[in-house]
């Protein structure tokens, strides 16, 4: 039954996230392979049965293996897959293990690759999601460029023009449709033990944060002394981390809590003062949100949230509180971003790559697809167009 249809692969929890519209805008013509990179099975399922597409099959001994062993292992278990009940085209998103062994064991196989967020660069090797999103890139046959700026880094890197489709990020219908209503997310800020609008949030949990102690403690430290109280959905790495590095008395001067799910994570978000984090999709979702937010990271590959005015690049060191704190005092600053536009489209990126995918399909197949979804061809049409 899925011979002949778009294969989906997802391994990670902002994957599942941010593939799910597309899954939804594909319905029948769609089949989602799980790799389990993260344990989210369950997840995974609950979010594309309600987009009405079944997880058709989810990979084994992934989660917790060495990276060289996790992308063996996807790679062998996708490339069975496939040739098992061979896709029309593999739609694999981002830069984790995931969508670099989807789309080698793609590639391997012979059959077309549609990159969802390519052309994202930080320039920076030692991160190993840079390595991921370029290895994806080269083996690509369609590069959806979320914004204008990847769309020149494509370019410069010498992907022809005709691979290149510019779609804008799906992590905008995603966020528009998972943000609770104000009230509700007034609700879960004070079940957190927060008062809307005067918290800071936070989550680190990027090995460049959490694998040294030093960094760490400085990175607690100054979130500790932002004049606000600091909620932090405790990633696990970031857990463990603290343990082994001695550091749960300063983990214990913030508002340590289980990681949120997405909806609750929104919620919170779109009421903090400011947010601080080190995740690559909290710089996306802050744009839609039209919150501030301090990136501590070395570089980042979304420079267009900085450049827009909704985010701060800082190192981790003294510097955070300082910026931090600034960004807090800054009364004026909600209200600027409150009219700053999104850097990363109209919401409609999902459409515009499933309408990508569809001209992938056997004839009788694109034809019953495009009987069901007949604004298929004008979204076709509309997906090399900027995004507003």
């Amino acid at each position: 039954m899925t011979r002949g249809r778009v294969a989906i692969v997802t391994g990670t929890r902002p994957e599942i996230i941010k593939l799910r519209h597309i899954c939804r805008a594909l319905g029948p013509a769609g089949w989602v392979v799980h790799t389990g990179q993260h344990e989210d099975a369950e997840l995974a399922g609950a979010l594309f049965f309600e987009a009405g597409v079944s997880v058709a099959r989810t990979l084994s001994g992934i989660c917790g293996a060495p990276r060289h062993v996790q992308v063996g292992r996807m790679i062998e278990q996708l490339g069975k897959a496939f040739r098992e009940a061979r896709p029309a085209a593999v739609i694999v998103q981002g830069d984790t293990n995931t969508a670099s062994a989807g789309a080698q064991a793609a590639s391997y196989t012979g059959i077309p690759v549609i990159h969802v967020e390519a052309g994202l660069r930080s320039y920076d090797r030692a991160m190993p999601e840079e390595v991921n999103r370029c290895l994806a890139g080269v083996l690509a046959d369609v590069h959806c460029a979320p914004t204008p700026l990847a769309v020149e880094q494509l370019r410069a890197e010498g992907v022809p023009e005709d691979k290149i489709e510019l779609t804008g990020n799906t992590i905008v219908e995603a966020t528009m449709a998972m943000v609770p209503a104000p009230d509700d997310a007034a609700a879960i800020a004070l079940a957190a033990g927060v008062i809307p609008g005067g918290y800071v949030l936070a989550t680190i949990h990027r090995p460049e944060n959490t694998d040294e102690p030093a960094r760490l403690k400085i990175i607690l430290d100054q979130l500790a002394g932002l004049g606000l109280p600091v909620l932090l959905p405790a990633h696990p790495r970031m857990r463990l981390a603290a343990q082994r590095h001695g550091l749960m008395a300063e983990l214990g001067r913030l508002l340590a809590r289980p990681p949120a799910d997405h909806h609750t994570f929104l919620g919170l978000a779109s009421l903090a003062r400011l947010i601080v984090s080190d995740s690559g999709g909290v710089q996306e979702e802050c744009t839609v949100l039209k919150r501030p937010l301090l990136v501590i990271r070395n570089s980042t590959e979304r420079p267009e949230s900085i450049a827009a005015g909704f985010a701060q690049l800082i190192g981790p060191g003294p510097d955070i509180g300082d910026v931090g704190r600034a960004m807090i005092a800054d009364t004026g600053l909600a209200a600027r971003l409150a009219t700053t536009p999104c850097p990363y489209g109209d919401g409609t990126a999902s459409d515009r790559i499933a309408a990508i995918a569809r001209g992938y399909l056997p004839v009788p197949a694109a034809t019953k697809i495009r009987q069901l979804q007949p604004d298929a061809p004008a979204l076709a049409r509309r997906a090399c167009s900027a995004p507003a």
